[in-house]
């Protein structure tokens, strides 16, 4: 097994030499002319040691630097699971907005959307947020005095949309049925930039950026597990506080596929939506790492 991984890599990072438990490649990421990109096939990680360029998982080096056929070889080897055939096998259902809804993206300000507007400035929502998002509302109809936000997969097409009471209805969500086996507003995604996972859509919309779960989880057969797999080395999690046990299974999901998960923490505010995007950045920016031993060392103190 050990030659079949070293020959993989050696496909798109050429010949290595072994240096005690390790093999020294070029290093794709910096160029340099010698060979200081450490591989260690036993414990799955590599580093750089000029550029410091790392990761916990070597898989991460074959999916960012080599073919389509060296990934499919290093799955093969590695007994890791493909869900690229699942994605193809994804049937979308046929999502329409309310005929009733009406863009709080023109110029042209109607009476009967302020109430719309004022329940989204007082969260803080603004107006470029409202336009980037495509927001809207429906004065009447299933979704009465509901702010809608639709979401729209990589090729702009229309996959599902929210909807969120601003009256004070007793059922805050009312959202269409539909597969949920997708990203919201994947379209929106820069999947060069840090990737943040969230509870719901105004979440996302503070944090920017974002996938929010809609009230659900990210299960390993799952499409957003895919994406970020194959996009990721690292991802943060900011979850609600009382979704602790959410937070864990997602985390360990990553983890044990190398990917690092930095936890954002949300402690004072019901959620990051309440938080405001400084607020938010501030926390980001002091996101702590996670490890399985975190989670251990929780389940002792809190059982």
């Amino acid at each position: 097994m050990l030659e079949r991984k070293r020959k993989i890599l050696n496909n798109f990072l050429g010949r290595s030499y072994k240096s005690n438990e390790e093999y020294l490649y070029k290093c794709p990421k910096c160029g340099h002319h010698k060979r200081k990109l450490s591989v260690n096939f036993d414990k799955n990680v590599f580093k750089c040691w000029i550029c410091d360029y790392s990761g916990k998982n070597i898989f991460y080096l074959v999916r960012s630097h080599g073919s389509h056929v060296d990934k499919q070889d290093w799955k093969k080897v590695a007994n890791i699971v493909d869900f690229s055939e699942q994605e193809k096998e994804i049937q979308k259902i046929e999502v329409e907005l309310p005929k009733e809804f009406i863009t709080l993206t023109g110029k042209h300000i109607s009476p009967l959307s302020i109430p719309a507007r004022k329940y989204l400035a007082d969260r803080g929502i603004t107006e470029e947020q409202i336009v980037w998002w495509k927001m809207g509302y429906c004065p009447d109809g299933k979704y009465t005095n509901r702010i809608i936000v639709p979401s729209f997969d990589m090729d702009g097409e229309l996959t599902y949309f929210i909807s969120r009471s601003y009256d004070n209805n007793w059922i805050k969500y009312l959202n269409p049925p539909a597969e949920k086996n997708f990203i919201f507003n994947e379209l929106y995604l820069d999947w060069n930039k840090d990737i943040t996972i969230v509870e719901g859509v105004f979440d996302a919309v503070v944090a920017g950026n974002a996938i929010p779960l809609l009230g659900s989880t990210i299960r390993e057969d799952s499409y957003a597990f895919q994406r970020i797999l194959s996009n990721c080395q690292k991802i943060y999690i900011a979850l609600d506080e009382d979704a602790m046990l959410k937070e864990q299974k997602i985390s360990k999901l990553f983890m044990s596929y190398g990917v690092d998960v930095y936890r954002v923490d949300t402690s004072g505010f019901g959620d990051v939506g309440e938080m405001g995007k400084k607020k938010f950045q501030d926390r980001k920016k002091t996101a702590e790492v996670l490890s399985l031993d975190d989670y251990l060392l929780e389940r002792i103190l809190f059982q």
